[in-house]
């Protein structure tokens, strides 16, 4: 059927209800023009002017399909369509809209505009639901201007607190409650008070699984759990030159055999376990020293909470027999952690069926990076649906995915939104 072409419900299969995927992409590409970058980016730093323009045109899109808006005390926006039992907790969409300062057009966007499709294509249908259907952007997922990252969901699942966020301040000074105030944002809903039946987030993969494999939708089981640490090896610094190998307590070389074993944690807990050392600083950093000091940080990610807890184990056990045997200090501090998201069993098979249903090849795949449906899955049944984005590449200018790839996405987030929502008698 084509994408333009409107039947009535009266003969209309639900199997056959398809998005406009003609608007859809012009949507995102409507939206990405405020904050556009020469580069073809989009820099939409959340709570600035950008971000107020972006929220007032997504809100008038909004409006315009019949939705009533909520906004809570963090700025959250809710976005609500009518069931025909309202009584019923709504079946929430959506993701963010603020964007890293080289952002892309996709990242967190294609989330919110697919939820506005999906209802959009409801109207279209004169199809009413069961449950209310509600769309939703969320306050500061991104963490670039301020920090907690996914703070507005985080907020809303009182993992930290209000006035918590409320305090957080930019490079210059300004908070996050100034900013929502001048930008008109601050609403009255307490959060956390909005209800939620079950919540789906629609999100480009951001990693390049699904292009490598030419699968068109990944049915998300898990975002992995994170644990952060800073290492320190503490040798002593000496002359390079005069100094017999056999002799010095050389950080560099105990810390290069930790940060291999880190990689080879990783490898061992499989498929899905990360090692990464990403940040080093040696001291004196000199060219003809012997390093005294060696700083490092090690990021460990899996699917549970229990593999991570096992590459800790593994982590600690193997630095303690290094240092043993070398006589370095080997310090490690865990500067941070977020646990593992599981997502809902009929969330996930609400997704394959979707993409089954629709005729889309499909795989589950599992997220390395975190999302606000982290927050949603602690609170209600949650699911996301990935589709590819081009060599993998996100929080970059250069991203992009294909429109036919984003109309797939939200035709899965229709389906499987309907099957949660019921349709109303």
């Amino acid at each position: 059927m084509d994408s333009k072409t409107i039947e009535s419900p009266a003969t209309l299969s639900l199997d056959k209800i398809r998005v406009n995927g003609e608007r859809l992409w012009q949507s995102l590409m409507d939206l990405a023009q405020i904050g556009a970058t020469p580069k073809g980016g989009v820099c939409r730093l959340t709570l600035t002017d950008l971000d107020k323009q972006g929220r007032d045109r997504v809100i008038g899109w909004a409006k315009a399909a019949g939705l009533s808006v909520t906004i809570d005390q963090i700025g959250n926006v809710f976005m609500r369509r009518a069931g025909r039992d309202n009584s019923l907790p709504p079946i929430v969409t959506g993701s963010h809209i603020d964007t890293q300062p080289t952002g892309g057009k996709f990242d967190g966007n294609f989330g919110v505009l697919a939820g506005l499709e999906v209802i959009r294509t409801l109207n279209d249908h004169q199809i009413e639901t069961e449950a209310p259907v509600e769309l939703v952007f969320w306050t500061n997922e991104e963490g670039s201007r301020f920090v907690p990252v996914m703070m507005g969901s985080g907020v809303f699942a009182n993992i930290f607190s209000l006035e918590h966020a409320y305090a957080a301040t930019d490079t210059e000074g300004k908070t996050v409650k100034g900013e929502l105030e001048r930008i008109g944002y601050v609403g009255d809903q307490v959060p956390g008070e909005h209800p939620i039946g079950a919540y789906f987030e629609a999100h480009i993969e951001q990693g390049p699984i699904l292009e490598e494999q030419d699968i068109t939708i990944g049915v998300v089981q898990a975002v992995l759990g994170i644990r952060w640490y800073d290492c320190v090896v503490t040798g002593m610094e000496a002359h390079a030159g005069p100094t017999p190998m056999a002799m010095r307590q050389d950080a560099m070389q105990v810390a290069a055999r930790v940060m291999q074993e880190v990689v080879a944690i990783a490898n061992r807990f499989g498929p899905h376990g990360r090692g990464t050392v990403g940040m080093v600083q040696v001291f004196p950093n000199s060219r003809n020293v012997i390093p005294g000091q060696v700083t490092f940080s090690i990021d460990f990610r899996n699917m549970t909470d229990e593999l991570v807890d096992q590459m800790d184990a593994a982590l600690h056990a193997y630095t303690k027999q290094v240092a043993a045997e070398t006589g370095l200090s080997i310090a490690i501090k865990e500067v941070s952690h977020y646990p593992a998201a599981p997502f809902h069993p009929e969330c996930k098979d609400a997704v394959r069926r979707a993409a089954e249903t629709l005729g889309y090849s499909h795989m589950d795949i599992v997220s390395g990076a975190g999302h606000d449906a982290v927050y949603m899955s602690m609170l209600a049944p949650t699911g996301m649906i990935f589709i590819p984005c081009k060599d993998g590449i996100s929080h970059n200018e250069i991203e992009e995915t294909l429109p036919e790839q984003v109309t797939a996405g939200a035709n899965v987030l229709l389906h499987a939104m309907l099957e949660r929502a019921g349709i109303g008698k």
